[in-house]
């Protein structure tokens, strides 16, 4: 590999860090319109193992957007990042893979009663599966999937405990 071909590497790593970094903060932020501007036109996102939709981003982000009023207090920390650079159309570095772990904590609404506590009262964790692609505008997200694989959350009929 020349040292131009690895440059080009490193600043696609970096590149496609910085969007999935972008993906979190639209989420966190609730910021719906940054998060449909993640995606190529064609993208799609499937929050179906959290108990969500499947569908393209402007759908999702709809349905993100009322859901997530529930949560007005929320932080993604997405660690673990694997990444894997692809081809499309014989291309080399035209696609690329992240798979990356997430710990999410989050706050229900309503709870300003509870002492001034701010810490969360659900929690999950997981993994996501992000596909890339390289367009015009730079990278952007076609495809995000969520494998929730755990969830702690208040059990029904109990009020959290203030921390």
């Amino acid at each position: 590999m020349t040292q131009r071909v690895e440059l080009a590497t490193v600043m696609d790593r970096f590149a496609v860090d910085g969007l999935v970094t972008e993906y979190a903060v639209a989420v966190d932020d609730g910021d719906w319109e940054a998060y449909r501007r993640l995606f190529a036109p064609d993208g799609r996102a499937d929050y179906r193992s959290a108990g969500g939709i499947e569908g393209g981003a402007d759908e999702v982000a709809g349905w993100l957007a009322q859901s997530m009023e529930l949560f007005p207090m929320r932080q993604h920390l997405i660690v673990n990042r694997r990444l894997r650079f692809g081809s499309l159309d014989q291309e080399t570095g035209d696609t690329a893979r992240v798979q990356a772990d997430y710990i999410n904590p989050m706050r229900f609404a309503g709870h300003d009663g509870d002492g001034g506590s701010t810490a969360p009262d659900f929690v999950c964790g997981g993994r996501y599966a992000f596909g890339l692609v390289r367009t015009d505008l730079g990278w952007r997200l076609r495809e995000v999937v969520v494998q929730e694989k755990w969830r702690r959350a208040p059990q029904p009929g109990r009020e959290p405990a203030a921390t």
